[in-house]
């Protein structure tokens, strides 16, 4: 591992990796500002993707903007985490907020769905690095048992950005010109100034040890993943379009499995200086986690992407509106994560909340299947308050697991694993579960239609539409009229016209939607199924007392001394550490130990392998 100079700015002289609550809270301010950033920008374009996606003529591909977004920040991820624990956090914070501000003045210059994907993704560059670095370095700072007295910070900046997101967002996008310019670019543009604001306040407050790191970049391994995750997570998009066992299909699915072997292999050869070292996953601990991680990934981001669809195209809120609506959700996780954490912090157990997250996680994932178009919108908040109370029980836990389950010297890689695999989940949830509503829609409106067919009422709708002063509803009622079957495969392009029609024309397409939506949740719902039972079998590991650099610090005095503590090390299968107290290298192999040897730059090389 890299060299450690500890600097009295930040550290301690007598005891290295100690930081007083002031210091704590002085990094912390330019922390949150890189994460709510993200956090923002987030809750701005969900709330306002609708309308971007209407104006550009492409809401039936709207994943594509999602999906490019998730898989840049995905791939990016576990490379801010390897090299920060080479070279340091603070430069590489610095690069992805920079980043991240670059790419949102590309997606306010805009002017097709497709180019705004490519944009996104650049700016997915960014965001990788924003929480996985932002988590990194409190994991750096504050020891596991303490970090119950932040997390009123962070939830803070995540509750500020889900208040503001969808106030600005729909403010935003809801106007058609601000200085000239298309209201719904300003959803980018914002990032700018908050941006600049951020990089001034991290440049001055991050302070942290100086790593100098000589360790090899597997730049190779970064590649390969490239290779395996970008084709299947095309093809969860476009599956539906092209047809699963389509020529397109199949050369993805081979491309993608052929790319994630050599990744695996490139990842065995490269050993420690591996992006995630193969040897992480012989701890049950961290190879658990990481597959709940995947799991509730893809139901989190699927369920928070498929409920504002609901709210706006069904329930025919604005996106302001749809933004509020989302509040119980946000407010459950946030009394969640005060409620786990300050019991985590008392007791030092953390088993039991994802167990609580992934029954609760499960119950509501199963009743939104059951909400229609009609439900009265106060039952479908008390389920979206169960939802985010569950997820909330979760998220803190399993970061923490993880980080807890690795040597402290790899906080960076544990960290960005973490985040990494949520996000794989994430991504391929949004891929899967919109091309699942999207396979659906069209049948589901037709079916819905069909059936209005027979109702007085549609049909004495659609006659009085047909003379409507709006072509968009009369060329609809028209349509209708003369048995067109075009208005059901319309609505994957643009959804606005539905708020324009009158109540009685409306419902076939809200029905439909939301019978669409159906199928989605309940494959979801049994998604977070299998996320409990695997829960059952988590195994727990006792949490440190000391913050990621303090333990850092004592590890590499005691390897200088031959002499290697039970907690610092990899678990074995049985979830039970090998190493034993105060005996020299005690159950650690030659490999294990040769690579520990590595990181002190005083042996490094210089010993014998053996």
């Amino acid at each position: 591992m890299s060299n450690t100079d500890t600097t009295s700015a930040s550290v301690g002289e007598s005891n290295p990796g100690e930081f007083t609550h002031k210091q704590i809270l002085t990094i912390l301010s330019g922390l949150m500002l890189g994460m709510f950033l993200a956090a923002l920008d987030q809750t701005i374009v969900s709330t306002s993707i609708r309308t971007i996606a209407d104006d550009l003529n492409g809401f039936s591909i709207q994943a594509w903007v999602t999906t490019a977004y998730l898989i840049t920040a995905t791939i990016s991820t576990p490379l801010y985490g390897k090299l920060s624990d080479i070279y340091g956090r603070k430069q590489f914070f610095l690069t992805a907020i920079t980043i991240f501000v670059i790419g949102s003045v590309l997606c306010g210059f805009a002017t097709s769905m497709y180019e705004l994907a490519a944009f996104r993704a650049f700016q997915g560059l960014g965001a990788g690095g924003l929480f996985s670095l932002a988590l990194t370095i409190v994991g750096d700072i504050v020891p596991p048992r303490e970090r119950a007295k932040y997390q009123g910070y962070f939830l803070a900046v995540f509750g500020t950005s889900s208040v503001l997101g969808p106030v600005v967002g729909g403010l935003l996008s809801g106007q058609d010109s601000i200085l000239g310019i298309t209201g719904w670019r300003w959803v980018f543009f914002v990032n700018v100034p908050i941006g600049i604001i951020a990089l001034f306040v991290v440049w001055r407050v991050l302070n942290l040890p100086r790593r100098h790191g000589s360790a090899v970049v597997d730049w190779g391994g970064a590649a390969m993943l490239a290779i395996g995750l970008v084709p299947l997570l095309i093809v969860a998009e476009q599956g539906r379009t092209w047809g699963w066992s389509s020529t397109g299909s199949i050369a993805c699915y081979v491309i993608g499995v052929l790319g994630v072997v050599g990744f695996i292999l490139v990842e065995l050869r490269m050993k420690t200086d591996a992006l995630i070292p193969m040897r992480f996953f012989k701890n049950s601990t961290f190879s658990i986690g990481l597959l709940l991680s995947v799991i509730t990934g893809a139901a989190m981001f699927g369920g928070i992407t498929l409920l504002p669809q609901y709210l706006q195209v069904v329930k025919g809120s604005s996106p302001t509106l749809a933004g509020f609506q989302m509040l119980p959700l946000v407010l459950g996780i946030m009394a969640a994560s005060i409620f786990s954490g300050q019991l985590i912090s008392r007791t030092g157990h953390y088993r039991l909340y994802p167990i609580i997250g992934t029954t609760l996680m499960t119950l509501c994932m199963f009743l939104f299947s059951f909400i229609h178009y009609d439900t009265a919108l106060w039952l479908i908040m008390i389920v979206m308050f169960g939802f985010g109370f569950g997820l909330g029980n979760v998220m803190q836990p399993l970061t923490m697991a993880i980080q807890n389950a690795l040597p402290p010297q790899d906080m960076g890689v544990s960290t960005s694993s973490a985040t990494f695999f949520r996000q794989i989940g994430g991504t391929i949830g949004v891929a899967v579960f919109l091309s699942l509503l999207f396979s659906r829609v069209t049948d589901t409106i037709g079916d819905a239609l069909r059936s209005a067919a027979g109702d007085s009422n549609f049909v004495s709708a659609v006659q009085s539409a047909a003379s409507s002063s709006d072509p968009t509803v009369s060329g609809l009622a028209r349509g209708l009229a003369s048995g067109g079957g075009e208005a059901a495969g319309g609505v994957l392009d643009d959804t606005s016209f539905i708020q324009k029609l009158p109540a009685e024309l409306a419902a076939p397409f809200q029905i439909g939607f939301s019978n669409a939506m159906d199928s989605v949740f309940v494959a979801a719902g049994f998604l977070l199924l299998l996320a409990f039972v695997i829960n059952l079998f988590y195994k727990e590991v006792p949490l440190r007392t000391q913050s990621g650099i303090a333990a850092q610090s004592a590890e590499e005095k005691r390897l200088q001394a031959g002499v290697v503590a039970a907690d610092d090390f990899t678990e074995s299968d049985s979830g039970k550490h090998e190493a034993a107290d105060d005996v020299p290298f005690s159950g650690v192999g030659s490999d294990t130990r040769t690579e520990l040897l590595d990181r002190l730059p005083e042996q490094g090389g210089a010993h014998e392998k053996s």
